[in-house]
């Protein structure tokens, strides 16, 4: 297997600082982030004390777990990324070589250390979150290759092991069953946002052989889909959290699902087109839904 996929730029013994920034993708770090700092208020205890555990715990979800993730990515899909994207770091030869696996080998190893110094909680979390970074990317599994499979592993890495990681900091243990059904859901209503993603990549997908879901059921259906998996976790949370005496903050992640439900009939109109424009709107209403309910369960 090539290196990498050259597009005439001049070969290079050494990757670019700037493409390697650009390899880590800085952009993705922020939903795992969010996630860990829920997570964190979910748990209800004083920050006081904590906070260079929960400062490393913001620096594993994002700079380091979710950034090997999107290494390991690219240096797994380098051919796929040449018909999509040729100017990525690694099909662009701005990172040459192996440095793409190099670079992600090591973010894990950096990654590993930093969750044992959390603590067993953490660390398995960390565990699990490489793992399904792995998986989704590099053969034999390749969780990407089938959308169901592929984003419920985003799903898990970006929303639920975070939310739980940053409880758990906060805890000394493994949180209880509110905090795990609420990271559970949210980590489930990813799925609707990581389908959203693949839309920028089908012509690219089709060609590889990647079943994302928008190659497996053609645009508007996976935009359908998406839409039911992002809308309906969210309806689940406003009504445990009704039922358990938060009718306020029910009714709070109720407004924002009722605004995500009327830009999501726009989205509908021309999936593809929009869903750049639907994640810079949608997706802030559901993350905002995360930390209402966050602040309800402490």
């Amino acid at each position: 297997m090539s290196a990498s996929v050259q597009t005439g730029a001049p070969p290079r013994s050494l990757p670019q600082l700037s493409a390697v920034a650009q390899l880590l993708k800085p952009i993705t770090w922020f939903p795992p982030m969010w996630a860990f700092v829920c997570g964190t208020i979910s748990a209800g205890r004083p920050a006081a004390g904590h906070w260079p555990q929960i400062v490393l715990g913001v620096a594993l979800a994002g700079p380091l777990v979710c950034a090997t993730s999107q290494a390991a990515n690219d240096w797994y899909d380098r051919h796929v990324d040449a018909i999509n994207e040729p100017n990525r770091p690694i099909p662009s030869g701005r990172i040459p070589g192996q440095w793409g696996l190099y670079i992600a080998l090591g973010w894990t190893l950096l990654s590993l250390v930093v969750a044992a110094s959390l603590g067993t909680v953490c660390l398995v979390a960390g565990c699990i979150g490489l793992a399904l970074a792995w998986a989704y990317s590099a053969p034999p599994l390749r969780l990407k290759q089938n959308g169901w499979w592929g984003n419920a592993a985003c799903g898990a890495c970006y929303e639920g092991l975070p939310w739980v990681t940053g409880a758990a900091i906060l805890l000394g243990h493994l949180p209880g069953w509110p905090i795990l059904v609420a990271a559970a859901l949210y980590s489930l209503g990813a799925h609707g946002i990581m389908t959203l993603n693949d839309f920028k990549s089908v012509e690219g997908d089709l060609a590889m052989g990647i079943r994302s879901l928008p190659a497996q059921l053609g645009v508007n259906r996976a935009a359908v889909v998406a839409c039911v998996a992002m809308a309906a976790p969210q309806g689940v949370v406003m009504v445990l959290l009704s039922a358990a005496g938060k009718p306020i903050h029910a009714a709070a992640v109720g407004g924002v699902l009722f605004a995500q439900v009327l830009l999501m009939r726009r989205l509908l109109t021309q999936p593809k087109e929009l869903a750049p424009w639907y994640n810079g709107t949608g997706i802030t209403l559901y993350v905002a839904g995360m930390m209402v309910t966050a602040f309800a369960l402490r």
